[in-house]
């Protein structure tokens, strides 16, 4: 199959998307699952990345096919539509933030040993190294930074899991969502909410795609902006089953449990895993998880500003901003806000990791519904021309996707309640 025209000029916020997802819900969530149920709950991820994948792919879409974000999506749906997009960012934004970067300042720690400087530092400087970055390189800069950080961890990423193959016990193997009836119910909404990513992330990928036809100077076709965005998908869903496998073949069975403290979890993480596979892996395991987690947060810290930065002007009734807009002001107020907020979770919250990231992928999970119904919304409305909405196969998926997500959010609060 040959590659569409411009498919090369156009290719990169795929990649950008998937970078921002490869993080808490793999590194984490996955490897959780692993551990917990070994292979059994790889139906549940499959579950969650076919479901949710309309979803994600209509940011894009919209984008390459109005010339505008999800962003003026939700505004032409009603303004309600907007200040709920807006308020949901506000609650995730800094948990996903400090999650990251508590979690890779706590790596980096584990790497330098006594003589690290504590976690609030360590974790600041990773957010100023960001934002310089973002500040001197702006989106050109941020594309060739992950497209290299990409290859990297895909690299590393493989040799771990080539290592762990043979050691693996497919015994536990289900490829049923029935599976996650033996566990508990907030674990499964919380793997699922995240995975491969919050849906928020879609209007992120909007923009990320009409930064790159602003950086290339030529607006990309639907065709390939879509094309781009399923590479991306792929490598989300390969590195979920990655990530499983070495829960499942480091931590399943062995009577360890994972630390809800970040300094432990961390050093768990590691130290099992070069136990289990040998200790000459160590460098692999740490260029792997760092990569992972540097990767996402780098992304997150450019797509929370973008995406509030857009929100702005739509919110106060001032004139759609077109494809051509780059960020404005509030970009940079909101990343300068955002690192000394960030500064404060890193502080607060060192013991707290993952009932912080459990409690931000269960509102992740049960805000899922919400804005995947806004993004059918979006991408099926008069905007959109006839020969670039989703397929019937597509919007058949969506609905399903919305009355399981849907369905399952129900359950959980009732469960909740009673």
């Amino acid at each position: 199959m040959s590659l569409p025209v411009g498919f090369w000029r156009a290719f990169g916020p795929g990649l950008m998307w998937a970078a921002a997802a490869i993080g808490v819900s793999h590194l984490v969530q996955s490897t959780r699952a692993g551990a917990l149920a070994g292979f059994g709950l790889a139906g549940v991820i499959l579950f969650a990345l076919i479901l949710k994948y309309p979803f994600f792919e209509y940011g894009p879409r919209y984008a390459a096919a109005t010339g505008r974000s999800l962003v003026e999506g939700y505004r032409r749906i009603g303004r309600w539509a907007l200040w709920l997009y807006f308020v949901m960012t506000l609650v995730t934004a800094v948990i996903h933030q400090v999650a990251l970067l508590l979690l890779l300042a706590f790596l980096i720690q584990f790497t330098l040993g006594a003589s690290a400087p504590p976690v609030w530092v360590i974790g600041g400087s990773v957010y100023v190294a960001c934002a310089l970055l973002l500040t001197a390189g702006r989106f050109r800069g941020l594309d060739l930074v992950i497209k290299a950080v990409v290859v990297v961890l895909a690299v590393s990423t493989l040799v771990a899991a080539a290592i762990a193959v043979p050691r693996a016990d497919l015994s536990t193997l289900s490829l049923s969502p029935l599976a996650m009836r033996a566990l508990p119910l907030g674990f499964i909404l919380a793997l699922v909410g995240f995975m491969p990513a919050p849906v928020d992330m879609s209007v992120m990928s909007s923009l990320w795609t009409l930064a790159k036809d602003r950086t290339v100077g030529q607006r990309s076709s639907v065709e390939t902006v879509v094309l781009d965005f399923r590479i991306g998908y792929a490598g989300t869903a390969f590195f979920a089953f990655a990530f499983l496998m070495l829960g499942a073949v480091v931590m399943h069975g062995s009577g360890e449990t994972f630390s809800e403290a970040g300094p432990a979890f961390s050093t768990q993480l590691i130290e099992l895993y070069t136990t289990m596979l040998g200790d000459w892996t160590r460098p692999v395991v740490l260029v792997a998880v760092l990569t992972t987690v540097f990767s996402s947060a780098l992304v997150v810290i450019d797509g929370f500003p973008r995406v509030l930065d857009r929100c702005l002007p739509n919110i106060r009734g001032e004139e759609e901003p077109g494809r051509d807009r780059s960020p404005g002001r509030g970009y940079w107020v909101m990343l300068v806000a955002f690192g000394v907020l960030n500064l404060l979770g890193l502080s607060l919250f060192t013991q707290n990791l993952t009932p912080m990231i459990d409690f931000a992928t269960i509102f992740s999970f049960a805000t899922a519904p919400v804005l995947g119904y806004l993004n059918l919304r979006a991408v099926t409305s008069d905007d959109v021309p006839q020969d670039a909405r989703p397929g019937r196969a597509m919007l058949a998926l969506s609905y399903l996707g919305l009355a399981l997500l849907g369905g399952l959010t129900v359950l959980y609060l009732v469960s909740r309640i009673t």
